[in-house]
């Protein structure tokens, strides 16, 4: 504006916009000012259509003609066509209004038909700047104390040999199950995933050991729970410490023992220590303490399920449960003892006879164990993608492939642990009886040979066991061969020829079996010889029903002459708890037949005579054959 004086002062409206944003560098952003549209916007906002009514308008109307008449009263019409000229401008404006109001009310940018919204409180810009600067202080501290913490850390870590944490939580995660409960990790040691249902919790707790004792720092300890078992480490220091219950420390193993009357035939331990990859100096030196944890876990869920399982049996004599210790009768005199060792002091020695230990019952204990954890965590195809998984793949096609009722029976019979513990433990000592029962036969009878030979692979309740006899230097003349199978209570035999017998587990019929097999094999070797060497076979018997009745055993004989018929040998072998063989000579012509009337043919004279024994241990010889071989070549030449 200009002043009289002639001075050019500008004016300016005060800065009302809001300040919209605040840059690092400290510069201010304002809030551009609205729109003639935003304000338009805003300021129909403000309208209450619901308080405007016909009657406001019809008064507004006619307090407008009244302007109107008064206006004309006064202002005489300086143009005929003033008049309707005014109407129509004023017409024309209405329409106008009216469009624009249309247009407006159908687009929801310019127009939105709300109830009015109360006013903000007004907020000072300077206040806001403030409360903001606070804010990002703030936000900056916790950045700048975090950042010098993991400086600290790894400072420290580097001057004491300290593993990285998060690395180490790493490992850990890799191995075992793990999950986040508010403030606390938390782990799983329990065997739910293989179909677990027991009730004992497995959960063990991670945290970071932040303050090492000087104890731990020199020896190199990480923090393992107080279960008493320290890990070494001669470098590093785990900064991880694993805290399991009370009820999982310690060492425990299931202790499996055959007794005979107060007497350990074999024993067998059963635990998860060394059988399986020892990842502990890849994953830390927390593994030994969760692995020894889950030992103890699986071995109290493994005992509880053979308990439940013998209370639930109903065998023929009771199993009997007391403690931590389960009885079943494996065979008359035969105990099984399955017993539960904890020890929460760790001691690398177990306790038990060390030369009882049988390898191959623990073998095929864990092998049972692992086939059970197979079949529960791998169902055989197809199952249901939801709900339980009972039926098996057989009884899935019973439907499709028309199984007769005892079919399906035969699918619903399952063994439990227990009965397949019971089982594995029978042919394990029905396999130690036989091989007993072999070898002393082997170390007693000199003549035949015995030989054994036992086949590497077989079943854990089934074994198979050729035996072959021969005699040492001839055996291209004869050898006797049988199969037994060794079952859980019962052997099978397989004769060379055919024949199938049953035993029982009585070991004394085994060996009345084995010596009725050498009396053969050596009546069926000498009739070879003989033919070998052109003697003439004239009977033999295998059952010989002369000579005083024995308890145990039986006696084969052969009759043999030689290729003139002069000389006639008759040999009885016995088969008594020791074998006992005789061997009778006979010549012909008799010596002392005498003519006489009667019989005046000298064609009488070739009978043979009286049969004299033999005293068969001073014929030289090292074997059965070897000494019969010498006695025919030595009768022979005489009658020649």
């Amino acid at each position: 504006m200009n002043i009289t004086n002639g001075v050019n002062v500008s004016v300016e409206t005060t800065c009302e916009n809001q300040i919209q944003e605040i840059t690092y560098d400290g510069t201010e952003i304002y809030q551009p000012p609205p729109t003639l549209s935003e304000t338009l916007t805003r300021c129909a906002a403000r309208i209450d259509f619901s308080k405007t009514s016909l009657d406001d308008l019809k008064k507004e109307d006619k307090s407008a003609e009244d302007d109107v008449k008064d206006s004309s009263q006064f202002q005489p019409s300086l143009w005929p066509w003033d008049s309707v000229r005014n109407k129509l401008n004023d017409a024309l404006t209405e329409i106008c209004v009216l469009s624009d109001v249309i247009s407006i009310a159908k687009d929801k940018r310019y127009l939105v038909l709300d109830p009015v919204p109360e006013d903000p409180d007004e907020i000072k810009p300077i206040v806001q700047v403030y409360s903001r600067k606070k804010a990002l202080g703030q936000a900056a501290q916790v950045l700048l104390s975090g950042a010098e913490r993991l400086r600290n850390s790894h400072s420290e870590q580097r001057n004491r040999n300290v593993t990285d944490f998060h690395i180490e939580l790493l490992r850990l995660r890799q191995n075992w199950r793990l999950k986040k409960v508010s403030n606390a990790i938390i782990g799983d040691l329990s065997y739910r995933t293989a179909g677990s249902k027991y009730g004992m919790s497995g959960t063990f707790e991670v945290t970071k050991a932040e303050d090492l004792t000087d104890e731990e720092a020199a020896s190199g300890t990480t923090g393992s729970g107080n279960n008493g078992l320290p890990t070494q480490s001669p470098k590093t220091t785990s900064s991880l410490r694993v805290i399991v219950p009370a009820e999982l420390q310690g060492v425990a193993y299931i202790k499996v023992i055959t007794q005979k009357d107060q007497e350990d035939l074999c024993t067998a331990n059963v635990n998860l220590m060394g059988h399986g990859p020892n990842i502990t100096q890849q994953a830390g030196v927390w593994q030994k303490t969760l692995e020894f944890a889950q030992n103890v876990l699986f071995c109290k869920e493994l005992f509880s399920q053979l308990a439940r399982e013998a209370i639930q049996l109903q065998a023929p004599i009771p199993h009997v449960v007391i403690g931590n210790q389960i009885r079943a009768t494996l065979l008359p005199g035969i105990q099984l003892i399955i017993s539960l060792c904890h020890s929460t002091t760790f001691d690398s020695s177990q306790p038990g006879p060390i030369n009882d230990h049988d390898h191959v019952l623990e073998h095929s204990l864990h092998q049972l164990l692992r086939e059970v954890h197979h079949k529960n965590s791998h169902h055989p195809f197809p199952h249901p993608t939801s709900g339980p998984l009972g039926p098996s793949k057989k009884r899935m096609l019973a439907g499709p492939k028309a199984a007769d009722r005892e079919s399906l029976l035969e699918m619903t019979k399952s063994q439990t642990i227990l009965e397949q513990i019971i089982a594995q433990a029978q042919h394990i000592f029905m396999r130690k009886r036989t091989q007993y029962v072999l070898d002393t036969l082997a170390r007693d009878v000199k003549d035949p040979q015995i030989v054994s030979h036992w086949n590497a692979m077989n079943s854990p309740i089934m074994s198979c066991v050729k035996i072959n006899i021969v005699t040492h230097g001839y055996d291209t003349i004869n050898r006797t061969s049988l199969v037994i199978h060794v079952k859980e209570r019962s052997l099978k035999c397989i004769c060379r020829d055919g024949r199938v017998m049953h035993l029982s587990y009585e070991p004394q019929e085994l060996r009345d079996l084995i010596l009725c097999q050498i009396n053969s094999h050596q009546i069926s070797c000498l009739l070879n010889l003989a033919r070998c060497m052109a003697w003439t076979v004239l009977s033999n018997s295998n059952n010989l029903g002369i000579g005083k009745v024995e308890p145990l055993g039986n006696a084969s004989s052969c009759l043999l002459a030689s290729p003139n018929g002069d000389r006639m040998i008759a040999v009885q072998i016995r088969c008594d708890p020791q074998i006992d063989v005789k061997v009778y000579i006979a010549r012909s012509p008799r010596p002392d037949f005498i003519p006489n009337p009667l019989v005046p043919e000298k064609f009488w004279e070739n009978l043979g005579g009286h049969f004299k024994e033999v005293r068969f241990d001073k014929i030289e010889g090292k074997s059965f054959l070897n000494k019969m071989e010498f006695l025919m070549a030595a009768l022979t030449s005489n009658s020649v």
